[in-house]
């Protein structure tokens, strides 16, 4: 297992561990060996220089990204924006259910009130408007800037002598 710490762009700090598989190019091992010794698979380079002398020594078989963490105040802000975005996704869900009841008891209230009139015809209608006519007459006297015109065709004003 190799560690890496890596910043990216963002000054984001980004912890790795790799697992890397190798073996020794052919032909190495007795450079190796007299440079480094024989217990050259624990003493891996550097990562930061792996690109070059690692790959023209070793033949990598197989790299696998084992571990990769955050800063602590980064992942808290990851999992405060999942929270938000799942919170909003909730509400506007619950808004969507909220939507289709109240068009559902729209629809339900339309059908009993077509049904009540056809079976008992324009009575309820009438009496409604008696009561708004009442509630009206009552409120009319009490209220400012109120004209009120006489019934009847409108006749022209006397002539002056």
């Amino acid at each position: 297992n190799v560690p890496i710490i890596t910043v990216k762009e963002d000054f984001q700090k980004v912890n790795i561990l790799l697992c890397i598989l190798f073996w020794l190019a052919a032909g190495q091992l007795p450079c190796v060996c007299t440079s480094v010794g024989e217990d050259y698979d624990e003493l891996l380079p550097p990562p930061s220089i792996t690109t070059d002398i690692f790959t023209s020594v070793f033949i990598l078989d197989n790299v696998a990204l084992t571990h990769l963490t955050f800063r602590k105040e980064f992942t808290e802000a990851m999992k405060a924006k999942q929270v938000a975005q799942q919170f909003g996704e909730e509400k506007i869900e619950k808004q969507h259910k909220a939507a289709i009841i109240s068009a559902e008891d729209d629809a339900r209230t339309a059908y009993l009130l077509t049904n009540s009139l056809a079976t008992t015809g324009d009575g309820l209608i009438e009496l409604r408007k008696l009561q708004a006519t009442e509630d009206m007459a009552y409120h009319l006297p009490y209220s400012w800037n109120i004209t009120h015109l006489p019934a009847g065709p409108v006749s022209d004003p006397p002539a002056s002598p």
